[in-house]
Protein backbone atom coordinates (compact mmCIF):
# COMPACT_ATOMS: atom_id res chain seq x y z
CA UNK A 1 0.00 0.00 0.00
CA UNK A 2 1.35 3.80 -0.48
CA UNK A 3 2.09 4.96 2.95
CA UNK A 4 0.49 8.14 4.90
CA UNK A 5 2.97 10.36 3.06
CA UNK A 6 1.50 9.22 -0.09
CA UNK A 7 4.21 7.81 -1.94
CA UNK A 8 5.96 5.42 -0.64
CA UNK A 9 5.19 1.61 -1.47
CA UNK A 10 5.83 -1.66 0.93
CA UNK A 11 8.03 -3.84 -0.96
CA UNK A 12 5.89 -6.95 -1.92
CA UNK A 13 3.09 -4.43 -3.63
CA UNK A 14 5.71 -2.48 -5.19
CA UNK A 15 7.18 -5.85 -6.31
CA UNK A 16 3.51 -7.14 -7.30
CA UNK A 17 2.69 -3.68 -9.31
CA UNK A 18 5.88 -4.10 -11.49
CA UNK A 19 4.82 -7.66 -11.92
CA UNK A 20 1.32 -6.16 -13.42
CA UNK A 21 3.09 -3.27 -15.20
CA UNK A 22 5.67 -5.06 -17.09
CA UNK A 23 3.44 -8.53 -18.04
CA UNK A 24 2.44 -9.16 -21.60
CA UNK A 25 -0.29 -11.12 -20.68
CA UNK A 26 -2.06 -9.01 -18.55
CA UNK A 27 -4.98 -6.30 -19.98
CA UNK A 28 -3.88 -3.09 -20.73
CA UNK A 29 -5.61 -1.32 -18.76
CA UNK A 30 -4.75 -3.44 -16.06
CA UNK A 31 -1.19 -2.63 -16.74
CA UNK A 32 -1.75 1.16 -17.50
CA UNK A 33 -3.24 1.11 -13.68
CA UNK A 34 -0.09 0.01 -12.22
CA UNK A 35 1.74 1.99 -13.87
CA UNK A 36 -0.18 5.01 -12.34
CA UNK A 37 0.50 4.22 -8.87
CA UNK A 38 4.64 3.49 -9.69
CA UNK A 39 4.97 6.50 -11.76
CA UNK A 40 2.77 8.72 -8.34
CA UNK A 41 5.09 6.70 -6.08
CA UNK A 42 8.39 7.88 -7.89
CA UNK A 43 7.02 11.44 -7.46
CA UNK A 44 5.30 12.76 -10.49
CA UNK A 45 2.49 14.85 -10.17
CA UNK A 46 -0.71 13.90 -11.80
CA UNK A 47 -0.70 15.91 -14.16
CA UNK A 48 2.11 14.38 -15.44
CA UNK A 49 1.17 10.95 -14.84
CA UNK A 50 -1.63 11.79 -17.50
CA UNK A 51 0.74 13.11 -19.83
CA UNK A 52 2.78 9.67 -19.90
CA UNK A 53 -0.04 7.04 -19.62
CA UNK A 54 -2.96 9.05 -21.98
CA UNK A 55 -5.66 9.84 -19.34
CA UNK A 56 -7.34 12.93 -18.06
CA UNK A 57 -5.88 13.90 -15.20
CA UNK A 58 -9.01 13.24 -12.98
CA UNK A 59 -9.21 9.56 -14.24
CA UNK A 60 -5.30 9.45 -13.11
CA UNK A 61 -6.59 10.30 -9.30
CA UNK A 62 -9.02 8.09 -9.39
CA UNK A 63 -7.18 5.19 -9.67
CA UNK A 64 -4.66 6.59 -7.24
CA UNK A 65 -7.32 7.02 -4.65
CA UNK A 66 -9.00 3.83 -5.38
CA UNK A 67 -5.57 2.41 -4.93
CA UNK A 68 -4.94 4.17 -1.49
CA UNK A 69 -8.06 2.93 -0.19
CA UNK A 70 -8.34 -0.53 -1.50
CA UNK A 71 -4.62 -2.04 -2.19
CA UNK A 72 -4.11 -3.78 -5.51
CA UNK A 73 -7.69 -4.79 -5.52
CA UNK A 74 -8.77 -1.35 -6.50
CA UNK A 75 -7.47 -1.42 -9.82
CA UNK A 76 -10.07 -3.92 -11.05
CA UNK A 77 -13.30 -3.11 -13.00
CA UNK A 78 -16.31 -2.69 -11.05
CA UNK A 79 -19.04 -5.58 -10.97
CA UNK A 80 -20.93 -4.09 -14.78
CA UNK A 81 -17.85 -2.02 -15.45
CA UNK A 82 -15.57 -2.88 -18.62
CA UNK A 83 -16.38 -4.33 -22.22
CA UNK A 84 -19.03 -6.00 -23.11
CA UNK A 85 -19.26 -8.60 -24.73
CA UNK A 86 -20.04 -8.33 -28.36
CA UNK A 87 -21.59 -11.91 -29.34
CA UNK A 88 -25.00 -13.61 -28.20
CA UNK A 89 -25.16 -16.88 -26.69
CA UNK A 90 -26.70 -18.20 -30.15
CA UNK A 91 -23.64 -17.56 -31.73
CA UNK A 92 -21.81 -18.85 -28.81
CA UNK A 93 -23.64 -22.13 -29.14
CA UNK A 94 -23.21 -21.85 -33.07
CA UNK A 95 -19.10 -21.74 -32.44
CA UNK A 96 -18.73 -24.12 -29.76
CA UNK A 97 -20.81 -26.90 -31.87
CA UNK A 98 -19.31 -26.48 -35.45
CA UNK A 99 -15.65 -26.59 -33.84
CA UNK A 100 -16.63 -29.93 -31.96
CA UNK A 101 -17.71 -31.78 -35.40
CA UNK A 102 -15.84 -32.98 -37.82
CA UNK A 103 -14.60 -30.06 -40.06
CA UNK A 104 -15.92 -29.12 -43.54
CA UNK A 105 -14.82 -30.87 -46.55
CA UNK A 106 -11.03 -30.41 -47.56
CA UNK A 107 -9.78 -29.60 -43.65
CA UNK A 108 -8.21 -32.01 -40.88
CA UNK A 109 -8.89 -29.66 -37.97
CA UNK A 110 -10.37 -26.73 -37.22
CA UNK A 111 -8.45 -23.18 -36.44
CA UNK A 112 -9.56 -20.63 -35.26
CA UNK A 113 -9.57 -18.64 -38.70
CA UNK A 114 -11.11 -21.28 -40.31
CA UNK A 115 -13.42 -21.62 -38.33
CA UNK A 116 -14.32 -18.02 -38.16
CA UNK A 117 -14.21 -17.96 -41.97
CA UNK A 118 -16.48 -20.90 -42.16
CA UNK A 119 -19.43 -19.16 -39.77
CA UNK A 120 -18.54 -15.97 -41.03
CA UNK A 121 -17.98 -14.32 -37.54
CA UNK A 122 -14.96 -12.02 -36.53
CA UNK A 123 -11.95 -14.34 -35.60
CA UNK A 124 -11.50 -12.41 -32.58
CA UNK A 125 -14.98 -13.54 -31.22
CA UNK A 126 -14.65 -17.23 -32.10
CA UNK A 127 -11.20 -16.88 -30.42
CA UNK A 128 -12.84 -15.60 -27.12
CA UNK A 129 -15.54 -18.18 -27.11
CA UNK A 130 -12.96 -20.88 -27.32
CA UNK A 131 -10.72 -20.02 -24.26
CA UNK A 132 -13.77 -19.18 -22.79
CA UNK A 133 -14.78 -23.29 -23.23
CA UNK A 134 -11.27 -24.29 -22.95
CA UNK A 135 -11.93 -25.59 -26.16
CA UNK A 136 -8.15 -26.45 -28.20
CA UNK A 137 -9.10 -27.80 -31.94
CA UNK A 138 -5.16 -27.74 -32.47
CA UNK A 139 -4.49 -30.11 -29.78
CA UNK A 140 -4.33 -34.19 -30.04
CA UNK A 141 -4.47 -36.67 -27.50
CA UNK A 142 -3.65 -40.49 -27.93
CA UNK A 143 -5.45 -43.32 -26.32
CA UNK A 144 -6.06 -46.65 -26.38
CA UNK A 145 -8.35 -48.87 -24.86
CA UNK A 146 -7.96 -52.68 -23.72
CA UNK A 147 -10.66 -55.00 -25.17
CA UNK A 148 -8.78 -57.79 -23.10
CA UNK A 149 -11.63 -59.24 -21.20
CA UNK A 150 -9.49 -59.89 -17.99
CA UNK A 151 -8.27 -56.35 -17.94
CA UNK A 152 -9.69 -55.48 -14.26
CA UNK A 153 -8.08 -58.40 -12.99
CA UNK A 154 -4.52 -58.10 -15.55
CA UNK A 155 -4.30 -54.63 -13.78
CA UNK A 156 -5.03 -55.04 -10.19
CA UNK A 157 -2.48 -57.95 -9.77
CA UNK A 158 -0.15 -56.07 -11.24
CA UNK A 159 -0.34 -52.67 -9.61
CA UNK A 160 -0.81 -54.99 -6.44
CA UNK A 161 2.63 -56.31 -7.17
CA UNK A 162 4.23 -53.07 -7.08
CA UNK A 163 2.08 -51.74 -3.78
CA UNK A 164 2.87 -54.27 -1.98
CA UNK A 165 5.45 -56.75 -3.30
CA UNK A 166 5.05 -60.35 -1.60
CA UNK A 167 7.18 -60.81 1.56
CA UNK A 168 10.97 -62.06 0.56
CA UNK A 169 10.37 -61.60 -2.86
CA UNK A 170 11.55 -58.68 -5.39
CA UNK A 171 9.35 -57.45 -8.46
CA UNK A 172 10.85 -57.07 -11.55
CA UNK A 173 9.34 -55.94 -14.70
CA UNK A 174 10.35 -56.75 -18.17
CA UNK A 175 10.68 -55.84 -21.73
CA UNK A 176 12.49 -55.20 -24.96
CA UNK A 177 13.14 -51.90 -26.85
CA UNK A 178 13.01 -53.30 -30.59
CA UNK A 179 14.50 -51.22 -33.71
CA UNK A 180 17.12 -49.00 -31.61
CA UNK A 181 19.03 -47.61 -34.82
CA UNK A 182 22.45 -47.02 -35.17
CA UNK A 183 22.44 -43.50 -37.01
CA UNK A 184 25.61 -41.61 -38.23
CA UNK A 185 26.01 -38.02 -39.35
CA UNK A 186 27.34 -37.58 -42.84
CA UNK A 187 29.20 -34.48 -41.42
CA UNK A 188 30.92 -34.05 -38.08
CA UNK A 189 29.03 -32.35 -35.43
CA UNK A 190 29.82 -28.87 -34.20
CA UNK A 191 29.99 -28.39 -30.54
CA UNK A 192 28.38 -26.46 -28.14
CA UNK A 193 29.36 -23.34 -27.86
CA UNK A 194 28.13 -19.60 -26.13
CA UNK A 195 24.90 -18.64 -27.53
CA UNK A 196 25.18 -21.67 -30.13
CA UNK A 197 23.43 -25.30 -29.64
CA UNK A 198 25.52 -28.12 -30.77
CA UNK A 199 24.14 -28.70 -34.29
CA UNK A 200 24.88 -31.58 -37.00
CA UNK A 201 23.93 -32.18 -40.54
CA UNK A 202 20.32 -33.18 -41.20
CA UNK A 203 21.31 -36.15 -43.44
CA UNK A 204 22.10 -39.44 -41.46
CA UNK A 205 23.39 -43.24 -42.88
CA UNK A 206 21.73 -45.86 -40.86
CA UNK A 207 24.26 -48.65 -39.66
CA UNK A 208 21.58 -51.24 -38.37
CA UNK A 209 19.40 -51.97 -35.75
CA UNK A 210 19.88 -53.43 -32.37
CA UNK A 211 17.51 -54.79 -29.57
CA UNK A 212 17.51 -53.87 -25.66
CA UNK A 213 15.81 -56.53 -23.38
CA UNK A 214 15.89 -55.15 -19.77
CA UNK A 215 14.39 -56.20 -16.40
CA UNK A 216 14.26 -53.66 -13.88
CA UNK A 217 14.07 -53.92 -10.20
CA UNK A 218 11.20 -51.94 -9.06
CA UNK A 219 12.24 -51.34 -5.10
CA UNK A 220 15.93 -50.23 -6.35
CA UNK A 221 15.66 -49.27 -9.90
CA UNK A 222 18.66 -51.12 -10.75
CA UNK A 223 17.96 -52.67 -14.55
CA UNK A 224 19.54 -56.07 -15.81
CA UNK A 225 19.79 -55.36 -19.58
CA UNK A 226 21.26 -57.32 -22.77
CA UNK A 227 21.73 -55.79 -25.97
CA UNK A 228 21.06 -58.18 -28.74
CA UNK A 229 20.32 -58.35 -32.79
CA UNK A 230 16.93 -60.30 -32.18
CA UNK A 231 13.98 -60.80 -29.68
CA UNK A 232 13.26 -64.58 -30.71
CA UNK A 233 11.71 -66.63 -27.76
CA UNK A 234 14.96 -68.62 -27.53
CA UNK A 235 16.90 -65.02 -27.11
CA UNK A 236 14.02 -64.60 -24.25
CA UNK A 237 14.91 -67.66 -22.76
CA UNK A 238 18.91 -66.24 -22.66
CA UNK A 239 18.14 -63.46 -21.28
CA UNK A 240 16.02 -64.84 -18.38
CA UNK A 241 18.42 -67.26 -17.27
CA UNK A 242 21.02 -63.99 -17.19
CA UNK A 243 18.78 -62.36 -14.58
CA UNK A 244 17.79 -65.50 -11.60
CA UNK A 245 21.85 -65.18 -12.52
CA UNK A 246 22.03 -61.69 -10.90
CA UNK A 247 19.10 -62.78 -7.90
CA UNK A 248 19.98 -66.20 -7.22
CA UNK A 249 18.13 -68.00 -4.68
CA UNK A 250 15.37 -65.09 -4.65
CA UNK A 251 12.15 -65.75 -5.35
CA UNK A 252 11.10 -63.37 -8.73
CA UNK A 253 7.26 -61.66 -9.64
CA UNK A 254 8.19 -60.51 -12.88
CA UNK A 255 5.93 -58.65 -14.93
CA UNK A 256 5.91 -58.47 -18.53
CA UNK A 257 3.73 -57.92 -21.97
CA UNK A 258 1.49 -60.21 -23.43
CA UNK A 259 4.16 -61.39 -26.70
CA UNK A 260 4.13 -64.69 -27.69
CA UNK A 261 7.73 -64.94 -26.91
CA UNK A 262 6.68 -64.73 -23.16
CA UNK A 263 3.75 -67.18 -23.02
CA UNK A 264 4.93 -70.08 -25.16
CA UNK A 265 5.67 -73.71 -24.63
CA UNK A 266 9.53 -72.81 -23.86
CA UNK A 267 8.80 -69.97 -21.50
CA UNK A 268 6.34 -72.40 -19.36
CA UNK A 269 9.09 -75.00 -19.45
CA UNK A 270 11.29 -72.52 -18.54
CA UNK A 271 9.09 -71.58 -15.75
CA UNK A 272 8.46 -74.74 -14.69
CA UNK A 273 12.40 -75.46 -14.51
CA UNK A 274 12.76 -72.16 -12.13
CA UNK A 275 9.74 -72.22 -9.59
CA UNK A 276 11.39 -69.37 -7.84
CA UNK A 277 10.19 -67.05 -10.38
CA UNK A 278 6.80 -65.99 -11.63
CA UNK A 279 5.31 -64.03 -14.81
CA UNK A 280 2.80 -61.68 -14.32
CA UNK A 281 1.04 -60.43 -17.32
CA UNK A 282 -0.28 -56.83 -18.69
CA UNK A 283 -3.42 -56.65 -20.11
CA UNK A 284 -3.44 -56.49 -23.99
CA UNK A 285 -2.88 -53.08 -25.64
CA UNK A 286 -1.66 -51.66 -21.68
CA UNK A 287 2.14 -51.44 -21.97
CA UNK A 288 1.93 -48.23 -19.43
CA UNK A 289 1.27 -50.78 -16.87
CA UNK A 290 4.40 -52.24 -17.49
CA UNK A 291 7.24 -49.80 -15.52
CA UNK A 292 10.42 -51.12 -17.52
CA UNK A 293 8.60 -48.57 -20.12
CA UNK A 294 9.87 -45.94 -17.68
CA UNK A 295 12.96 -47.20 -18.12
CA UNK A 296 13.32 -47.59 -21.77
CA UNK A 297 12.19 -43.94 -21.97
CA UNK A 298 15.31 -42.49 -19.93
CA UNK A 299 17.36 -44.55 -21.90
CA UNK A 300 15.59 -43.03 -25.33
CA UNK A 301 16.51 -39.55 -23.65
CA UNK A 302 19.57 -39.85 -21.76
CA UNK A 303 21.85 -42.39 -24.35
CA UNK A 304 19.86 -42.67 -27.83
CA UNK A 305 18.89 -38.89 -28.26
CA UNK A 306 21.42 -36.51 -30.19
CA UNK A 307 24.20 -39.73 -30.02
CA UNK A 308 26.23 -40.83 -33.05
CA UNK A 309 27.02 -44.32 -33.69
CA UNK A 310 29.22 -45.31 -36.85
CA UNK A 311 27.97 -48.91 -36.17
CA UNK A 312 25.87 -51.66 -34.07
CA UNK A 313 29.14 -52.22 -32.41
CA UNK A 314 29.92 -48.85 -31.07
CA UNK A 315 25.66 -48.95 -30.61
CA UNK A 316 26.60 -52.06 -28.19
CA UNK A 317 29.06 -50.61 -25.89
CA UNK A 318 27.24 -47.18 -25.40
CA UNK A 319 24.12 -48.82 -24.34
CA UNK A 320 26.33 -51.06 -22.47
CA UNK A 321 27.65 -48.14 -20.72
CA UNK A 322 24.68 -46.51 -19.91
CA UNK A 323 23.36 -49.50 -17.96
CA UNK A 324 26.35 -49.49 -16.08
CA UNK A 325 26.29 -45.99 -15.16
CA UNK A 326 22.58 -45.97 -14.85
CA UNK A 327 23.31 -48.59 -12.12
CA UNK A 328 25.25 -46.12 -9.74
CA UNK A 329 22.55 -44.05 -9.18
CA UNK A 330 19.26 -45.95 -10.00
CA UNK A 331 16.28 -44.88 -8.05
CA UNK A 332 12.60 -46.58 -6.80
CA UNK A 333 10.07 -46.47 -9.37
CA UNK A 334 6.92 -45.58 -7.76
CA UNK A 335 3.61 -46.28 -9.09
CA UNK A 336 1.72 -42.96 -8.56
CA UNK A 337 -2.36 -43.69 -9.97
CA UNK A 338 -4.16 -44.02 -7.31
CA UNK A 339 -7.33 -45.81 -6.55
CA UNK A 340 -9.50 -43.58 -7.69
CA UNK A 341 -7.64 -42.93 -11.03
CA UNK A 342 -7.50 -46.91 -11.74
CA UNK A 343 -11.23 -47.25 -11.23
CA UNK A 344 -12.25 -44.72 -13.81
CA UNK A 345 -9.64 -46.28 -16.05
CA UNK A 346 -11.82 -49.98 -15.28
CA UNK A 347 -14.99 -47.72 -15.67
CA UNK A 348 -13.75 -46.71 -19.22
CA UNK A 349 -12.50 -49.65 -20.29
CA UNK A 350 -15.32 -51.37 -19.21
CA UNK A 351 -17.39 -49.07 -21.01
CA UNK A 352 -15.34 -48.76 -24.62
CA UNK A 353 -15.48 -52.93 -24.47
CA UNK A 354 -19.69 -53.01 -23.86
CA UNK A 355 -19.59 -50.57 -27.12
CA UNK A 356 -17.71 -52.75 -28.86
CA UNK A 357 -19.20 -55.96 -27.95
CA UNK A 358 -22.69 -53.91 -28.43
CA UNK A 359 -21.49 -53.24 -32.23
Amino acid sequence: MIASNGRDLDVETKANLEEIANSRTIEFRMVQRAKIVLLFESGLSKAEIGRQVGLDQRCVAEWINRFQREGIAGLDDLPGRGRKKSYSNAKKKRIVETVCKKPKKGLSRWSVRTLARHLSIDKGIVHRVLQEHDLHPHRLRTFNFSPDPQFEEKLLEVVGLYMNPPENALVLCMDEKTGIQALDRTQPLLPLSSKKPKAWSNEYVRHGTRTMLAAVEIATGKATTWVNKTRKTEDFITFMNRVVEQYPDQRLCVVMDNLNTHKGKAAQKWLEDHPLVTFHYTPTHASWVNLAECFFSIVSKQALDQAVHKSVKELEKALDAFAIEYNKNSVPFVWTKGPEKLTKIIELTKAFQEEIDGN
